[in-house]
């Protein structure tokens, strides 16, 4: 992009400014609408979501199978009160939080450890499904157990998934593809830690690395597996079936809401706050949010300083169009899963009527919280799922409606974790700067 097409950007958008700055600034979203209406502009439907939650349900079997860790099967995370790092925050920031405050535990998500366990998993179900329908082997008789058995490893074993990836959706489709009997590869960008790759490797699952950034990985990934007709790629920037898989999570969360006597309506909002790479995860998550509270729920999605795409992209309405390098940001950031310089046009194109707004972070704010919510919650989360933690600060601070209400459920979205090795997590914890 050049200096006047940037210049005449700032005239339009002058809060490009301080993004341009990395300052950490919120962005309200224009485009906001309800959201019955913008249902109506989306190709995707109530509906896809419930056939996901199906198909979820079906596979259930093989994973308690499989994956005994699980909740009979069932891939889910607690939602847990942080109480005291509410009081932490309300200290640090100098600002009255009055409504309650949750963590979304997807840190603790069985199998993979991220939120990327939901629509990564159940991609790799949903084509494995296929494959085995295709070839006449599933057993209308028995439950879904039966994918354990030989005769389906050997035809998993004749076929390719492929991926590209910072690292947790790399996590989630090689540790499923693997346990299945697939052949997979996971293509990484120079952003993934060593840790997830050397796990990878331990499960047999073939990774290929790069010196590029996560676009890189992903047009590698893609361009290969076009060229074999064997492998099926999963697609993070435009995935309908990822988007699904995370957009489950919507009717779940509804649902532990009620079991915690929570109440969601016009009276009591929902301010959901999710940490953002290149869009997938919180934009299923949100667009299942949607479905299951419809205007009264509000979401933010959370980016670094330094990869703010999906801001930039939302702002200006170009999406896949525009990049940070072409605001000068250099896409650098320790939360590897956020480090992404492109977001996915298919997700913001459909959030642009859903999503209440964009905010930024700085990595040192990561870290600090991190070390804050080890020391008050005991709970540990990897640097990027702690985007979401200063979202009720920023939505408070710029007074937004019902923000600052005591009748106010404010949802922090903890996107990994507990994958992490011990040492690393060390290592997070005594950050102290570059």
């Amino acid at each position: 992009m050049n200096k006047n097409t940037q210049s005449e950007w700032l005239v339009k958008l002058p809060l490009l400014q301080s993004v341009i700055d990395k300052k950490e600034v919120l962005w309200c979203n224009p485009s906001a609408e309800s959201a019955v209406a913008g249902l109506l502009k989306t190709r995707l439907s109530e509906e896809d979501v419930a056939d996901a939650a199906d198909r979820l349900k079906r596979f259930a079997p093989y994973l308690a199978n499989v994956f005994p860790e699980t909740d009979e099967g069932i891939i889910e995370s607690p939602l847990t009160p942080i109480p005291k790092m509410k009081h932490v925050l309300e200290t640090a920031y100098a600002v009255n939080i009055p409504g309650k405050l949750l963590l979304k535990q997807d840190n603790a998500l069985p199998i993979s450890g991220s939120i990327k366990a939901r629509g990564g998993i159940y991609e790799v179900l949903k084509h494995a499904e296929a494959l085995a329908m295709n070839h006449q082997l599933l057993d209308d008789t028995k439950d879904y157990s039966q994918f354990n058995a030989p005769a389906f490893r050997e035809l998993f074993a004749k076929h390719k998934i492929a991926v590209g990836s910072t690292g947790n959706l790399g996590l989630s489709i090689g540790i499923m593809s693997a346990k299945l009997g697939f052949d997979v590869t996971v293509h990484m960008s120079a952003d993934a830690k060593q840790w997830k790759k050397d796990l990878l490797r331990s499960k047999g699952v073939r990774v290929v690395e790069y010196t590029d950034d996560y676009s890189k990985a992903v047009e590698e990934g893609r361009r290969q597996a076009e060229a074999d007709p064997s492998c099926h790629f999963v697609d993070d920037e435009n995935s309908t079936d990822l988007f699904m898989g995370y957009a489950v999570a919507g009717e779940r969360v509804a649902t532990q809401l009620k079991e915690q006597n929570i109440t969601v309506d016009e009276a009591h909002p929902l301010f959901v706050y999710l940490p953002c790479g290149v869009g997938g995860g919180p934009g299923g998550v949100a667009f299942g949010l949607k479905l299951a509270f419809g205007d009264h729920v509000h979401c933010f999605f959370a980016e670094p300083t330094h990869s703010p795409c999906m801001m930039i992209g939302m702002m200006t309405g170009m999406h896949d169009q525009v990049s940070v390098a072409d605001f000068g940001l250099d896409n650098k950031t320790a939360a590897d899963g956020l480090a992404v310089g492109t977001a996915s046009a298919f997700v913001g194109k459909t959030m642009e009527p859903f999503l209440t707004g964009c905010y930024t972070v700085e990595d040192q704010t990561l870290f600090t919280l991190l070390k804050e919510l080890a020391d008050c919650e005991d709970i540990w989360l990897e640097p990027s799922a702690l985007a979401g933690m200063t979202g009720p600060v920023h939505a408070i601070k710029s007074k937004l409606p019902s923000a600052g209400s005591e009748n106010t459920t404010h949802l922090v979205w903890g996107t990994g974790g507990n994958m992490v090795p011990e040492d690393e997590m060390k290592r997070y914890y005594n950050y102290t700067g570059k």
